[in-house]
């Protein structure tokens, strides 16, 4: 019997230490809806290239940042409420670790991309916001649930091939930030949320 209480006090040290260095309380309905939600801006876009002469960029714009908004939004209520539920906080060191090791790649790129829209080729953009929110994942992974980088690896294949194959570009920023999301928040809601 003392062999079963040592390894339930094992567990338990082990439990308390990861949930000390690692943010475990994503949620995996954020990932889904966010997954969504990038389809829907993915088709809105679409809709904006192919019914105008010249695509208007403020549109597109307005479009890919009301996504990433409603994206935040829904994900920021979503893992409070998870955290809530968890007795974690939602602003504790690990979870502004996690935040900053995310936000960092993803503010680079999205500076990339600013300077692609003053005087670079904007073909280039999906394929850029891939790469730059998968090397935030990736990077972040190490303050959270490690399922994350798997999604970040997926995005930077996703837009490495955005920029091999510019004409597509709609298509792998979907299929990353829509079906991956949307993928990737299933499996996290099955494996985690049960």
């Amino acid at each position: 019997m003392s062999d079963e209480r040592y390894r339930n006090d094992i567990k338990e040290i082990r439990a308390l230490m990861e949930n000390s260095t690692r943010f475990l309380s994503l949620s995996g309905w954020s990932g889904i809806l966010a997954g969504v939600y990038a389809l829907i801006g993915a088709y809105l876009i679409g809709f904006v290239i192919n019914t105008t002469e010249v695509p208007g960029l403020i549109n597109i714009a307005l479009v890919g940042l009301g996504v990433m908004a409603i994206s935040l939004l829904t994900g920021g209520i979503l893992t409070y409420r998870k955290a809530k539920n968890a007795g974690q906080t939602l602003f504790s060191k690990t979870a502004l670790r996690m935040i900053a090791h995310i936000g960092f790649p993803m503010l680079v790129g999205a500076l990339f991309v600013a300077s692609l829209t003053l005087s670079g080729p904007l073909e280039l953009t999906p394929g850029v916001l891939l790469i730059f929110y998968g090397l935030g994942l990736i990077n972040g992974s190490k303050y959270t649930l490690n399922d994350i980088r798997g999604l970040g690896i997926v995005n930077v294949v996703l837009g490495v091939l955005a920029l091999f194959f510019i004409q597509y570009g709609l298509y792998f920023w979907a299929a990353g930030f829509g079906l991956g999301h949307i993928v990737y928040g299933a499996y996290m809601a099955i494996k985690y949320e049960k």
